[in-house]
Protein backbone atom coordinates (compact mmCIF):
# COMPACT_ATOMS: atom_id res chain seq x y z
CA UNK A 1 0.00 0.00 0.00
CA UNK A 2 1.44 3.46 -0.90
CA UNK A 3 2.49 5.53 2.15
CA UNK A 4 -0.13 8.23 1.50
CA UNK A 5 -2.87 5.60 1.46
CA UNK A 6 -1.83 4.45 4.94
CA UNK A 7 -2.07 7.98 6.30
CA UNK A 8 -5.22 9.18 4.53
CA UNK A 9 -8.27 7.11 5.48
CA UNK A 10 -11.28 8.00 3.28
CA UNK A 11 -14.72 7.76 4.82
CA UNK A 12 -15.80 4.14 5.16
CA UNK A 13 -12.33 2.69 4.61
CA UNK A 14 -11.37 2.16 8.25
CA UNK A 15 -14.57 0.94 9.88
CA UNK A 16 -14.60 -2.15 12.07
CA UNK A 17 -17.33 -3.84 14.06
CA UNK A 18 -19.69 -1.23 15.51
CA UNK A 19 -17.44 1.70 14.49
CA UNK A 20 -17.59 3.57 11.18
CA UNK A 21 -14.02 4.68 11.94
CA UNK A 22 -11.66 2.71 14.17
CA UNK A 23 -8.08 3.95 14.52
CA UNK A 24 -5.85 2.21 17.04
CA UNK A 25 -2.07 2.04 17.51
CA UNK A 26 -1.79 -1.29 15.71
CA UNK A 27 -3.33 -0.03 12.46
CA UNK A 28 -1.69 3.42 12.75
CA UNK A 29 1.78 2.06 13.47
CA UNK A 30 2.30 4.06 16.64
CA UNK A 31 2.00 3.68 20.42
CA UNK A 32 -0.84 5.60 22.08
CA UNK A 33 -3.52 7.47 20.10
CA UNK A 34 -7.02 6.13 19.33
CA UNK A 35 -10.11 7.48 17.61
CA UNK A 36 -13.39 5.66 17.08
CA UNK A 37 -16.58 7.04 15.59
CA UNK A 38 -19.71 5.29 16.79
CA UNK A 39 -23.11 5.61 15.08
CA UNK A 40 -26.12 4.55 17.14
CA UNK A 41 -29.64 4.02 15.85
CA UNK A 42 -32.51 5.35 18.01
CA UNK A 43 -32.51 3.28 21.19
CA UNK A 44 -29.01 1.99 20.43
CA UNK A 45 -26.60 0.92 23.16
CA UNK A 46 -22.85 0.29 22.98
CA UNK A 47 -20.41 -0.99 25.62
CA UNK A 48 -16.90 0.46 25.72
CA UNK A 49 -14.30 -1.52 27.67
CA UNK A 50 -11.58 1.04 28.36
CA UNK A 51 -8.69 -1.34 29.12
CA UNK A 52 -5.38 0.51 29.44
CA UNK A 53 -6.77 3.67 27.82
CA UNK A 54 -8.52 6.83 28.95
CA UNK A 55 -11.41 7.95 26.72
CA UNK A 56 -13.57 10.99 26.02
CA UNK A 57 -17.06 10.47 24.65
CA UNK A 58 -17.81 13.53 22.47
CA UNK A 59 -21.16 13.88 20.67
CA UNK A 60 -20.76 14.86 17.03
CA UNK A 61 -24.51 14.76 16.34
CA UNK A 62 -27.17 13.90 18.90
CA UNK A 63 -27.02 13.20 22.62
CA UNK A 64 -26.46 10.13 24.79
CA UNK A 65 -26.20 8.77 28.31
CA UNK A 66 -22.85 7.44 29.49
CA UNK A 67 -22.91 4.95 32.38
CA UNK A 68 -19.55 4.07 33.97
CA UNK A 69 -18.89 1.74 36.90
CA UNK A 70 -19.81 4.46 39.37
CA UNK A 71 -21.26 7.44 37.49
CA UNK A 72 -23.94 8.39 34.98
CA UNK A 73 -23.56 11.38 32.66
CA UNK A 74 -26.36 12.80 30.53
CA UNK A 75 -24.83 14.38 27.42
CA UNK A 76 -27.14 16.86 25.73
CA UNK A 77 -24.88 16.86 22.68
CA UNK A 78 -25.72 18.99 19.65
CA UNK A 79 -27.39 18.92 16.26
CA UNK A 80 -24.03 18.83 14.47
CA UNK A 81 -20.43 19.94 14.89
CA UNK A 82 -21.40 23.13 13.04
CA UNK A 83 -24.21 24.09 15.41
CA UNK A 84 -22.54 24.47 18.78
CA UNK A 85 -20.11 23.34 21.45
CA UNK A 86 -20.94 19.95 22.99
CA UNK A 87 -20.68 18.62 26.49
CA UNK A 88 -18.65 15.41 26.91
CA UNK A 89 -17.73 12.64 29.31
CA UNK A 90 -14.30 11.43 30.45
CA UNK A 91 -14.07 7.68 31.13
CA UNK A 92 -10.92 6.36 32.88
CA UNK A 93 -8.80 3.33 32.13
CA UNK A 94 -9.76 -0.03 33.67
CA UNK A 95 -13.46 0.76 33.45
CA UNK A 96 -16.50 -0.17 31.39
CA UNK A 97 -18.89 2.40 29.93
CA UNK A 98 -22.32 1.91 28.41
CA UNK A 99 -23.27 4.53 25.81
CA UNK A 100 -27.01 4.74 25.10
CA UNK A 101 -28.90 7.12 22.81
CA UNK A 102 -32.69 7.32 22.74
CA UNK A 103 -32.81 9.42 19.57
CA UNK A 104 -29.64 8.02 18.00
CA UNK A 105 -26.56 9.94 16.93
CA UNK A 106 -22.89 9.92 16.06
CA UNK A 107 -20.23 10.00 18.74
CA UNK A 108 -16.45 10.37 18.71
CA UNK A 109 -14.52 8.21 21.17
CA UNK A 110 -11.08 9.80 21.55
CA UNK A 111 -8.60 7.71 23.49
CA UNK A 112 -5.00 7.29 24.56
CA UNK A 113 -3.00 4.62 26.34
CA UNK A 114 -2.19 5.99 29.76
CA UNK A 115 -0.71 5.14 33.13
CA UNK A 116 -2.83 7.00 35.70
CA UNK A 117 -6.45 6.19 36.46
CA UNK A 118 -8.22 9.53 36.87
CA UNK A 119 -11.83 9.88 38.01
CA UNK A 120 -14.72 9.79 35.55
CA UNK A 121 -16.01 13.31 34.91
CA UNK A 122 -18.56 15.37 33.03
CA UNK A 123 -17.41 18.26 30.81
CA UNK A 124 -20.13 20.95 30.58
CA UNK A 125 -20.40 22.75 27.24
CA UNK A 126 -20.44 26.26 28.81
CA UNK A 127 -17.02 25.57 30.35
CA UNK A 128 -15.33 24.72 27.03
CA UNK A 129 -13.00 27.62 26.08
CA UNK A 130 -13.72 28.83 22.55
CA UNK A 131 -10.65 30.47 21.04
CA UNK A 132 -10.12 32.44 17.82
CA UNK A 133 -6.70 31.96 16.21
CA UNK A 134 -5.05 33.73 13.33
CA UNK A 135 -6.50 36.67 11.38
CA UNK A 136 -7.77 37.36 7.88
CA UNK A 137 -7.93 34.28 5.68
CA UNK A 138 -6.01 32.33 8.32
CA UNK A 139 -8.75 32.87 10.95
CA UNK A 140 -10.24 29.79 12.61
CA UNK A 141 -12.14 28.80 15.74
CA UNK A 142 -10.83 26.26 18.26
CA UNK A 143 -13.00 24.52 20.85
CA UNK A 144 -10.47 23.58 23.53
CA UNK A 145 -12.56 20.94 25.28
CA UNK A 146 -9.59 18.75 26.23
CA UNK A 147 -6.56 20.91 25.49
CA UNK A 148 -3.52 20.32 27.68
CA UNK A 149 -4.26 23.34 29.87
CA UNK A 150 -8.07 23.18 30.02
CA UNK A 151 -9.10 19.63 31.04
CA UNK A 152 -7.12 17.12 33.08
CA UNK A 153 -6.19 13.85 31.35
CA UNK A 154 -3.16 11.64 31.79
CA UNK A 155 -2.05 11.54 28.13
CA UNK A 156 -4.95 12.51 25.90
CA UNK A 157 -5.15 15.92 24.21
CA UNK A 158 -8.12 16.76 21.97
CA UNK A 159 -9.61 19.91 20.41
CA UNK A 160 -12.02 20.85 17.63
CA UNK A 161 -11.16 23.34 14.86
CA UNK A 162 -13.66 25.09 12.56
CA UNK A 163 -12.34 26.90 9.50
CA UNK A 164 -14.68 29.25 7.57
CA UNK A 165 -15.10 28.64 3.85
CA UNK A 166 -12.01 29.55 1.81
CA UNK A 167 -9.73 29.98 4.84
CA UNK A 168 -6.57 28.07 5.77
CA UNK A 169 -5.97 26.59 9.22
CA UNK A 170 -3.18 24.49 10.71
CA UNK A 171 -1.12 27.27 9.17
CA UNK A 172 1.74 27.94 9.23
CA UNK A 173 2.65 24.25 8.91
CA UNK A 174 4.02 22.98 12.19
CA UNK A 175 5.35 19.79 13.71
CA UNK A 176 5.59 17.96 17.03
CA UNK A 177 7.53 14.80 16.25
CA UNK A 178 10.59 15.10 18.50
CA UNK A 179 11.37 16.09 22.06
CA UNK A 180 13.09 19.48 22.32
CA UNK A 181 12.78 20.76 25.91
CA UNK A 182 10.70 23.92 26.10
CA UNK A 183 10.18 24.05 22.32
CA UNK A 184 8.62 20.88 20.96
CA UNK A 185 7.11 17.66 22.26
CA UNK A 186 6.51 14.33 20.57
CA UNK A 187 2.84 13.69 19.80
CA UNK A 188 1.00 11.29 17.50
CA UNK A 189 -1.98 13.06 15.94
CA UNK A 190 -5.24 12.17 14.20
CA UNK A 191 -7.31 14.61 12.14
CA UNK A 192 -10.98 13.66 11.65
CA UNK A 193 -12.84 15.83 9.12
CA UNK A 194 -16.37 16.96 8.36
CA UNK A 195 -17.44 19.50 5.72
CA UNK A 196 -20.62 21.51 6.25
CA UNK A 197 -23.11 20.75 3.51
CA UNK A 198 -20.75 18.30 1.84
CA UNK A 199 -17.85 19.08 -0.45
CA UNK A 200 -14.11 18.67 -0.26
CA UNK A 201 -11.24 20.29 1.57
CA UNK A 202 -7.50 19.65 1.42
CA UNK A 203 -4.88 18.73 3.98
CA UNK A 204 -1.12 18.64 3.59
CA UNK A 205 1.58 16.79 5.55
CA UNK A 206 5.17 17.23 4.35
CA UNK A 207 8.26 15.33 5.53
CA UNK A 208 10.33 16.68 8.39
CA UNK A 209 12.93 13.94 7.93
CA UNK A 210 14.14 11.61 5.21
CA UNK A 211 11.41 9.11 4.38
CA UNK A 212 8.89 10.93 6.58
CA UNK A 213 5.14 11.33 6.14
CA UNK A 214 4.18 12.94 2.82
CA UNK A 215 0.46 13.42 2.16
CA UNK A 216 -1.69 15.72 0.05
CA UNK A 217 -5.23 14.56 0.82
CA UNK A 218 -8.57 15.61 -0.62
CA UNK A 219 -10.76 15.25 2.47
CA UNK A 220 -14.51 15.04 2.97
CA UNK A 221 -16.86 14.23 5.82
CA UNK A 222 -15.78 11.09 7.66
CA UNK A 223 -12.18 11.12 6.37
CA UNK A 224 -9.20 10.94 8.70
CA UNK A 225 -5.48 11.68 8.32
CA UNK A 226 -2.82 10.06 10.52
CA UNK A 227 0.22 12.16 11.44
CA UNK A 228 2.99 10.17 13.13
CA UNK A 229 5.55 12.81 12.08
CA UNK A 230 6.03 15.68 9.65
CA UNK A 231 5.03 19.28 9.06
CA UNK A 232 1.23 19.35 8.96
CA UNK A 233 -0.86 22.06 7.37
CA UNK A 234 -2.46 23.81 5.82
CA UNK A 235 -5.98 22.48 6.13
CA UNK A 236 -7.95 24.27 3.41
CA UNK A 237 -11.70 24.86 3.61
CA UNK A 238 -13.67 24.90 0.33
CA UNK A 239 -15.41 28.16 -0.64
CA UNK A 240 -18.71 28.73 1.21
CA UNK A 241 -18.29 25.54 3.26
CA UNK A 242 -17.01 25.40 6.85
CA UNK A 243 -14.35 22.74 7.43
CA UNK A 244 -14.38 20.95 10.78
CA UNK A 245 -11.72 18.71 12.21
CA UNK A 246 -11.23 16.93 15.49
CA UNK A 247 -7.59 16.67 16.61
CA UNK A 248 -6.67 13.73 18.87
CA UNK A 249 -3.12 13.55 20.24
CA UNK A 250 -1.01 11.63 22.73
CA UNK A 251 2.70 11.16 23.27
CA UNK A 252 5.37 9.51 25.42
CA UNK A 253 6.66 12.56 27.28
CA UNK A 254 6.32 12.87 31.04
CA UNK A 255 4.71 16.29 30.60
CA UNK A 256 1.28 16.43 28.94
CA UNK A 257 1.92 19.42 26.68
CA UNK A 258 1.25 20.65 23.15
CA UNK A 259 4.52 22.28 22.05
CA UNK A 260 5.04 22.87 18.33
CA UNK A 261 7.56 24.37 15.94
CA UNK A 262 6.62 26.26 12.77
CA UNK A 263 8.02 25.29 9.38
CA UNK A 264 10.88 27.77 8.83
CA UNK A 265 9.67 28.62 5.31
CA UNK A 266 6.19 29.62 6.45
CA UNK A 267 6.47 31.15 9.93
CA UNK A 268 6.63 34.65 8.41
CA UNK A 269 2.85 34.57 7.95
CA UNK A 270 2.39 35.35 11.65
CA UNK A 271 3.97 38.80 11.15
CA UNK A 272 1.27 39.71 8.60
CA UNK A 273 -1.54 39.05 11.09
CA UNK A 274 -0.80 42.12 13.22
CA UNK A 275 -2.53 44.41 10.73
CA UNK A 276 -5.51 42.20 9.84
CA UNK A 277 -8.78 41.67 11.70
CA UNK A 278 -10.16 38.28 12.64
CA UNK A 279 -12.58 36.97 10.00
CA UNK A 280 -15.97 38.59 10.70
CA UNK A 281 -17.69 35.21 10.31
CA UNK A 282 -16.11 34.09 13.58
CA UNK A 283 -17.04 32.92 16.07
CA UNK A 284 -19.40 30.52 14.31
CA UNK A 285 -20.89 29.92 17.76
CA UNK A 286 -19.75 30.61 21.27
CA UNK A 287 -19.33 29.10 24.69
CA UNK A 288 -17.90 30.72 27.78
CA UNK A 289 -15.20 31.93 27.98
CA UNK A 290 -14.25 33.15 24.52
CA UNK A 291 -10.79 34.48 23.69
CA UNK A 292 -9.16 35.91 20.60
CA UNK A 293 -5.58 34.93 19.82
CA UNK A 294 -4.12 36.38 16.61
CA UNK A 295 -0.86 34.57 17.49
CA UNK A 296 1.20 37.71 17.00
CA UNK A 297 2.66 37.67 20.52
CA UNK A 298 4.30 34.28 20.15
CA UNK A 299 7.48 34.36 18.04
CA UNK A 300 8.29 30.87 19.36
CA UNK A 301 5.00 28.95 19.19
CA UNK A 302 3.92 27.24 22.39
CA UNK A 303 1.21 24.75 23.25
CA UNK A 304 -1.73 26.91 22.16
CA UNK A 305 -0.87 28.14 18.67
CA UNK A 306 -1.39 25.14 16.40
CA UNK A 307 -4.68 24.15 14.80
Amino acid sequence: MPPAARHHLPSGSAGRGPYVLDIDPEMAGWDRSYLRVLELEPGGVHTLVTGECEWIVLPLAGGCTVHTAGDTFELLGRESVFSGVSDFAYVPRDDRAQIASGAGGRFALAGAKCERRLPARYGPAPEVPVELRGTGTCSRQVNNFAAADTFDCDRLIAVEVLTPGGNWSSYPPHKHDEHVPGEECELEEIYYFEVEGGGLGYHRVSPSRAGGTDVLAEVGSGDAVLIPDGWHGPSIAPPARTLYYLNVMAGPGEERAWLIRDHPDHGWIRDTWRDEPVDARLPLYTAHPQTARPDTAHPSPGPEVAG
